[in-house]
């Protein structure tokens, strides 16, 4: 029987995963191997009848540039007590490659124990994949998906800032992330939006709602003091995964839940959530500002990947091969700004569950100081006296103290 390989894609969509599809199984096809696509992620994997086809090079050179996936994919995360060989021996199989996020990693990582611990000489080399950017990689290395579909966000938030310009109103947008900033902080600042809110900003103080709000208006103020009567707030999701149950119900938002009695957060638009929000605190305060929420969420997922994730998942699948003519396993195979490969073993980057632990933004970083700093518009101590003509309490919507921080220097 041809030695094989497997190919699996978990989690949810991001721009490239055909483009690692299709590097890999060209690379390895060239080699003489055959190459198994598997449907439905881990779901598959340990099923008894996997949804799985052979990619030849046709198939492969037809989906390299297409956006979504070739391979369907999956959420299901299996217990360990579904772990099974079958699947490998059955099809000969030399190497699985997962393609996917921090969730997919981590069951990649428990998999490889898995068939160490049980004497299975199969390699496995995961392939970071997500447009959230929050993977453990070296620094300046993205996650594949991200330049794409930050990319796709630049283009409407662009529009919705030309929209607020034009029609003197406000828009509240937030954008997908999970517990990382990474896709908002990115496209805020490549838009040069007056304010950008993510997670990692409350580094010195607890996140909840009314400061978030207390950011936004503060922005509006500030522009309305400087004569500007239209801007744009970017806010990333990730903002609900550090507030508890009780923080989210305060919004008074009807929500759905789910079987253990939290709030579906994935029914609801999170910008509708912060539009309503806001709107009632300008009313409270007297302020007639009109503004509209926008959702960037599943419009970047499926987009296809621009002239650098092309040329980045080419890479990353070439450097699958390379890995695996190496003897590698239980790793992530990454690549440097130069090119260079080399294997990120999942054991040195997960926490003490086995879960790989999360990047998140570095807000002490200069080039997230100097967006701060330079870039947004809010109210600080200097603007209380003409703050003062519009709010009654101008101290309560300082950034720096919302925040608990110092005062930002750029040296």
């Amino acid at each position: 029987m041809k030695d094989a390989i497997a190919i699996l894609a978990g989690g949810g969509p991001a721009p490239g995963i055909n483009t690692v599809i299709s590097t890999i199984a060209k690379v390895f096809l060239q080699s003489g191997y055959r190459v198994i696509g598997l449907h439905d992620g881990y779901k598959s994997l340990f099923a008894d009848n996997p949804k799985m086809e052979d990619i030849d090079f046709e198939q492969a050179d037809k989906i390299h540039k297409m956006g979504g996936s070739a391979l369907q994919m999956n959420r299901h995360k299996p217990k360990d007590s579904e772990f099974r060989t079958d699947f490998f021996a059955k099809n000969n199989i030399k190497l699985l490659v997962t393609i996917g996020g921090d969730d997919t990693a981590s069951t990649a990582n428990r998999i490889s124990k898995f068939l160490a611990a049980n004497n299975i000489k199969i390699q496995n080399i995961h392939v970071p994949k997500t447009i959230d950017n929050d993977l453990p990689l070296p620094e300046g290395s993205p996650t594949f998906g991200y330049e794409s579909a930050k990319q796709e966000g630049v283009r409407i938030a662009q529009t919705v800032y030309e929209d607020a310009r034009t029609s003197g109103n406000w828009f509240i947008v937030a954008a997908m992330g999970r517990e990382a900033g990474h896709l908002a902080f990115g496209i805020g600042a490549a838009c040069h939006y007056p304010m950008i809110i993510i997670p990692e900003m409350f580094n010195k103080t607890d996140l909840t709602i009314r400061k978030i709000v207390k950011l936004i208006i503060s922005a509006m103020v500030k522009r309305k003091i400087l004569g500007i009567s239209y801007g744009a707030v970017m806010i990333s999701e990730g903002v609900f995964h550090f507030m508890s149950d009780a923080e989210i119900e305060s919004t008074g938002i009807n929500f759905t839940y789910d079987e253990h009695g939290h709030p579906e957060l994935g029914n609801v638009s999170k910008a509708h959530i912060f539009n309503i929000l806001t709107q009632r605190e300008l009313k409270r305060l007297g302020l007639k500002i009109k503004s509209r929420p926008v959702e960037l969420g599943y419009e970047l997922r499926c987009v296809p990947p621009v002239g650098f994730d092309l040329v980045y998942c080419a890479l990353l699948g070439m450097g699958v091969k390379k890995l695996f003519d190496q003897g590698v396993s239980g790793c992530m195979v990454t690549a440097d700004p130069k090119g260079d490969i080399a294997p990120l073993y999942l054991k040195d980057v997960e926490d003490e569950n086995g879960k790989v632990r999360p990047r998140l933004v570095n807000i002490n970083s200069q080039k997230s100081q100097m967006v701060y700093s330079f870039n947004h518009q809010y109210i600080t101590d200097e603007d209380y006296a003409a703050a003062a003509e519009i709010l009654e309490n101008p101290e309560e919507y300082d950034f720096y103290k919302i925040l608990n921080w110092e005062k930002i220097k750029i040296i």
